[in-house]
């Protein structure tokens, strides 16, 4: 049977639009304001699959989840999150990590792209530098901003 023209095979109608998946990233911090300000700034571009708020929640959700990416603090309770991303980096995990941090240290910078991420992020840069840095890493692009004291 020859195949009718504006129809795929084996599905529904299409107005010649192509879906495009959004990117699924994973939200963590220990501050869950922080977690709801984040939320919002990405919705619109990228699909929030979840929000926790320690390291070892990082570690089961990420397995769940599978996201694309992780946001991710460093200084939170039960595990930090350069250790949440070493071990997932141990059970296989492909997503594409972003530090987002207040630690203006260059040799937090350091020991946070050692685990493998692709973003280092200030918190005092969220605005400016968190959706081109997430952007950044999904493309396999390092992002960091620039290290600087809150004032």
């Amino acid at each position: 049977m020859p195949r009718k023209r504006g129809h795929l095979p084996g599905g529904p109608r299409s107005a010649g639009l192509l879906t495009v998946r959004k990117m699924r990233i994973l939200l963590v911090d220990d501050h869950r304001y922080l977690l709801e300000l984040i939320r919002g700034l990405l919705e619109p571009t990228y699909d929030v699959v979840g929000c926790v708020e320690d390291g070892e929640s990082l570690v089961e959700a990420a397995g769940k989840l599978q996201p694309d990416a992780v946001v991710t603090d460093i200084s939170m309770p039960k595990l930090n999150g350069i250790e949440a991303v070493n071990r997932l980096r141990e059970s296989g995990s492909r997503s594409k990590i972003i530090f987002l941090t207040v630690h203006a240290d260059p040799d937090f910078a350091q020991a946070a792209l050692k685990t493998g991420a692709l973003a280092y992020v200030s918190k005092f840069r969220i605005s400016t530098d968190l959706v081109v840095a997430i952007k950044e890493a999904l493309e396999g692009r390092i992002f960091v901003s620039p290290l600087e004291a809150a004032v």
